[in-house]
């Protein structure tokens, strides 16, 4: 079995991030954010920084370094100004923190993307099929998403 998975991966292998790019990142599945055309889309949408604990602002200083070194995150040049500035919160589950971007102002100018979360059963159907079943671990899911260039600058 080991075998097989490694001829998968190596088969694969360019769809894989490298060491430049965001941990995990899948090449070749890039999401777009289409914007709405009914509805005009502001040049700038700039909402203030929520107010935060000293304990929330040291755990968003954390979450800020950390997607950081992995490259989820930049940090903008001296002359660099955004078109999009959303605030982010931090959620706390017991004592574990997660950073939340409030992107409702940019939700209102994107066109949904309607796609139906598969049945559990038929998911297990499928799998009920198969000869092995290997499961993996991905860090930090939501920023594995590799967005479009034009993309980029909505969140």
């Amino acid at each position: 079995m080991r075998h097989e998975l490694v001829n998968v991966l190596y088969k694969y292998k360019n769809s894989f991030a490298s060491d430049n790019e965001p941990s995990g990142a899948i090449k070749g599945h890039e999401v777009d954010i289409t914007l709405n055309i009914d509805r005009s889309y502001p040049q700038v949408i700039k909402r203030p920084a929520y107010p935060e604990s000293p304990r929330a602002r040291e755990a968003l200083e954390k979450h800020i370094q950390e997607l950081m070194k992995l490259g989820v995150l930049r940090k903008l040049g001296h002359n660099e100004e955004v078109e999009v500035k959303t605030p982010v919160v931090i959620s706390w589950n017991k004592e574990k923190s997660r950073l939340v971007g409030d992107f409702r102002s940019v939700n209102s100018y994107t066109v949904p993307d309607r796609y139906p979360i598969p049945r559990f059963q038929e998911t297990l159907t499928q799998l009920s099929k198969a000869k092995y079943i290997k499961s993996m671990d991905a860090l930090k899911g939501f920023h594995q998403e590799v967005l479009m260039p034009k993309a980029k600058i909505l969140l």
